[in-house]
């Protein structure tokens, strides 16, 4: 029985965040994320972008401009230059995100990393909602 709770924790958590949301209306923090994605260059990045949206796992990506990157790499310091993608999306949809964008991406570890987006626009977020398909 304990097992079984703790298995069902997350579920009957996200069940109830939503309907709390749904109830006061009102944001419920950490329902929608900012994944952070690296990219060799700017088509790759259009590539993987475009790629996210078709298959709905985001509502919006910024393709930053190229950077500087500074990283450790089988033991050597190494630096290149970089793009950036931020993708809004749910929280729900990270783990799908990354394992669909590690399928397509050329990296042999690619950069997918997520942050909770804690508050924001009302209108933004539910927004998001509103783009990205539950699960």
């Amino acid at each position: 029985v304990v097992t079984l709770s703790l298995l069902m924790y997350p579920v009957l958590r996200s069940l109830a965040l939503q309907l709390h949301s749904v109830v006061t209306g009102s944001y419920v923090s950490g329902t929608h994320s900012i994944a952070f994605i690296n990219c060799l260059n700017e088509q790759i990045a259009k590539d993987i972008a475009r790629a996210i949206m078709d298959k709905k796992l985001a509502a919006y990506v910024n393709i930053l401009p190229k950077s500087l990157a500074l990283y450790f790499w089988k033991g050597e310091l190494e630096e290149s230059t970089e793009i950036l993608l931020l993708v809004k999306t749910r929280t729900s949809k990270i783990g799908e995100l990354s394992n669909y964008v590690r399928s397509i991406h050329p990296f042999e570890i690619p950069e997918i990393i997520s942050l909770p987006i804690d508050q924001g626009n009302p209108l933004y977020l539910k927004w998001i909602e509103e783009s990205v398909p539950r699960d």
